[in-house]
């Protein structure tokens, strides 16, 4: 169940504050293979399994980085739901790392931390802009594969 928060003032008390974990999920080698397809990154480490039981270190298939923060938006709304706020937009990334490979047939969840939440004017409208520490953890492994800032625009609802 995700955490819902209703107001700006909720969401600013919870600054700095774990919001919550993703259920498990695992990644099928046939993700790792559907996302080479889409980008045309065919880099061997994430596809060629002949190849990769010989000479990768990792000794299995391992997730594109990019895959693994895309796994972000994927898991963002199982962790926190937003009322009151008509629309809320992906507002960009601050600093990422993939500290650790997200291997195929591996489980990995999502773990989100509010940064910040500030008020900020765009475009005659004031947005609540969110920073986010969001963390792709991997069952097992000290490290997450992916550490990043994201960033999200949520528009308050105007009072009727």
């Amino acid at each position: 169940m995700p955490v819902v928060l209703s107001s700006v003032a909720e969401i600013q008390a919870r600054a700095g504050q774990l919001i919550g974990h993703s259920g498990w999920k695992t990644l099928p080698f046939s993700q790792i293979q559907a996302f080479a397809e889409a980008t045309g990154d065919h880099q061997w480490i994430h596809v060629d399994e002949a190849r990769i039981a010989k000479e990768s270190p990792f000794k299995a298939p391992i997730a594109h980085g990019y895959l693994t923060l895309s796994l972000v938006a994927g898991l963002f709304f199982e962790v926190v739901a937003f009322e009151n706020f008509p629309m809320i937009l992906n507002y960009g990334c601050g600093k990422v790392r993939f500290p650790a490979p997200l291997k195929a047939d591996s489980r990995y969840r999502l773990a989100l931390t509010l940064q910040d939440a500030t008020l900020i004017q765009q475009g005659g409208a004031e947005w609540l802009e969110l920073a986010m520490a969001a963390a792709i953890e991997v069952e097992g492994s000290a490290k997450p594969a992916c550490a990043a800032e994201v960033i999200y625009r949520l528009l308050p609802a105007r009072a009727a």
